[in-house]
């Protein structure tokens, strides 16, 4: 029997639930991603779940980054800053 799944954040914006399961991927969390948006364009409520052996490793993360003390591993600091700074396509 496989390991329970529990909620760890939720959110009316998918894009906000997009971007936090990125962010505990890449920090080797496994996150189912629920959400309600359909088609090319998906809008609405989502919420991550994590493994239950993951929990306070997601929830710390979570709360580092609704804090603004995360810091993104392997030097992409700079990456990060690049995108932000990236004009929009006219």
């Amino acid at each position: 029997m496989g390991e329970d799944f529990v909620s760890v954040f939720w959110t009316q914006s998918w894009v906000e639930g997009e971007i936090a399961k990125g962010r505990l991927e890449a920090e080797g969390i496994p996150v189912d991603f629920k959400g309600e948006g359909q088609g090319p364009y998906p809008t609405g409520p989502a919420e991550l779940l994590v493994p239950s052996s993951f929990e306070a490793q997601a929830r710390r993360i979570l709360e580092e980054i609704q804090s603004g003390s995360h810091e993104v591993p392997d030097g992409r600091e700079d990456d990060i800053r690049r995108e932000q700074t990236r004009e929009p396509p006219e």
